[in-house]
């Protein structure tokens, strides 16, 4: 797509998160993929969403890293990004945030569990919770580690990254994704959303069980997949 073209897509997808309200000051990022160029796109660390422009955006190779592409500094998420990139070919946008519901179920260490139609939508089955970091991982390559525990969650038998398109980190915070950025967006704002949902159903009815799976997979099926009906076909 051409670099100046990548960089613009993933400063749309940034400022639609944040106009989205899911950031706080600049506690989120979004990234983007160019798989044929072999290269990724991500917005600069520490730098306010008001004072961001599409030449901010940084350019690396998916391959090595290497800045190839902006003066500033990319996210400090970057290896993580990365990661997912490296790990899963179908992953063409990542976003990352620290958004209040999502977030908080992280921090109590709970997968979000599939309670209703909406969430069956959006995923099949609960958004897992990834195992916590070593105390050697944390201080060897955290940033890099984060991207490989989600890896190895993602590896779990049954689990891709298009029937589970979010994760969350323990004590920490949520990362989407999807074949563009801007799907990614999407996916990390369903996310918030069913996590409040999930959360406001227990508060109601703490006992509630999970979707019955003939459901789960109806919803699911319907919107994604090879007999998907959901939509207008192309």
């Amino acid at each position: 797509m051409g670099i100046e073209i990548l960089k613009r897509t993933v400063y749309d997808a940034n400022m639609a998160l944040c106009n989205s309200g899911l950031v706080v000051l600049t506690w989120g990022n979004v990234s983007g993929a160019d798989r044929e160029a072999g290269l990724m796109a991500i917005k600069p660390s520490g730098v306010a969403y008001c004072d961001l422009t599409p030449d901010d955006i940084v350019v690396l190779s998916l391959c090595s890293g290497e800045v190839i592409g902006g003066s500033l500094k990319p996210s400090s998420d970057t290896p993580t990004h990365l990661a997912l990139y490296r790990g899963f070919e179908s992953i063409g946008g990542v976003v990352h945030t620290h958004s209040r519901w999502a977030t908080s179920w992280g921090q109590a260490d709970r997968e979000i569990p599939c309670l209703g139609t909406t969430h069956a939508d959006f995923a099949y089955g609960s958004v897992p919770v990834a195992r916590w970091l070593t105390s050697e991982e944390i201080a060897e390559d955290y940033e890099e580690n984060t991207g490989k525990v989600i890896v190895e969650a993602l590896g779990a038998a049954g689990r891709t990254p298009q029937n589970t398109p979010a994760i969350l980190l323990p004590g920490h915070g949520p990362f989407a994704w999807g074949k563009t950025a801007a799907e990614a967006l999407d996916n990390a704002i369903t996310l918030e959303e069913v996590a409040k949902m999930a959360a406001s159903t227990l508060a109601i009815n703490p006992s509630k069980a999970p979707l019955p799976a003939p459901l789960l997979d109806k919803h699911f099926s319907r919107k994604h997949g090879p007999d998907s009906y959901y939509g207008q076909k192309a």
